[in-house]
């Protein structure tokens, strides 16, 4: 009989699938392991005491018997922040679900240990109530280093001069120069800068984030187009995400 190790670690529920009658299986982004499955037993149980930290969102201290290849078994977990101001909000929760959907996919392609503290950042900065869609805007950006498809904003993308630079083009694959400008979409001077400002901010260290709307719309649509042509992820809460933004517009 092989004996499981106890491993304590921190860690985030990004999914959870229900199994047999009581049980879910719960996908938890980890510091130390990645990205790790992992069974709670009678989680659904109205008596378990793991009900409670068995769902999406739940950040704490898991304790479990670890398995290496395969399933670990959670014993329990000391709760660190349920983020519950974003749970009792719509479109903070709406936002925060495309974040560890996003997530969930990028890691699955690069279990870097960085992206945990840049998942962890975005979702404490949502609960303290900073704009959802530009935080989820900074982390799409960042996260698009660990996929590998980094966009041009040091610098002109076809030249590279970083001397003026009139806009920014999902096609182009990030800033054009006026030299180098054809009949591209124009965005403001303001999106310019503050795209790259998102790329290099620490999400941690963020105390104020004021971003216009016209501004917030362009770097979207921007981040909208360069995902879908140069990583193929689809995550299918953004669709939700662009209806409540629809119902706002109204």
């Amino acid at each position: 009989m092989i004996k499981l190790k106890i491993e304590s670690f921190e860690g985030i529920i990004l999914s959870e699938t229900n199994y047999s009658e009581s049980s879910k299986i719960l996908n938890v982004l980890t510091k130390e392991y990645g990205l790790i499955g992992i069974m709670s037993k009678g989680c659904r149980n109205v008596k378990s005491k793991l009900r409670g930290v068995s769902r999406k969102l739940i950040y704490g201290k898991f304790h479990v018997y670890y398995k290496e290849n395969g399933l670990s078994t959670l014993i329990g977990v000391d709760l660190i922040n349920s983020f519950s101001k974003i749970v009792m909000d719509l479109e903070k929760i709406s936002y925060a679900s495309f974040m560890i959907d996003l997530v969930l996919q990028v890691v699955r392609q690069n279990n870097d240990s960085n992206i945990f503290d840049l998942l962890l950042a975005a979702l404490d900065k949502l609960e303290e109530g900073f704009s959802p869609i530009s935080l989820t805007n900074i982390l799409e950006l960042k996260l698009l280093d660990f996929l590998g498809v980094t966009p041009c904003i040091d610098s002109c993308s076809n030249c590279g001069s970083n001397k003026a630079i009139v806009t920014l083009s999902a096609d182009a694959g990030g800033y054009i120069c006026r030299n180098c400008y054809h009949n591209e979409g124009l965005v403001s001077e303001k999106t310019i800068k503050m795209i790259r400002m998102f790329y290099y901010v620490d999400i941690k260290n963020i105390t104020k984030l004021e971003v216009s709307s016209e501004v917030s719309k362009e770097i979207n649509q921007f981040l909208d187009q360069y995902y879908d042509r140069y990583t193929g992820l689809y995550i299918k809460s953004k669709d939700f995400i662009k209806k409540i933004n629809q119902l706002n517009a109204v």
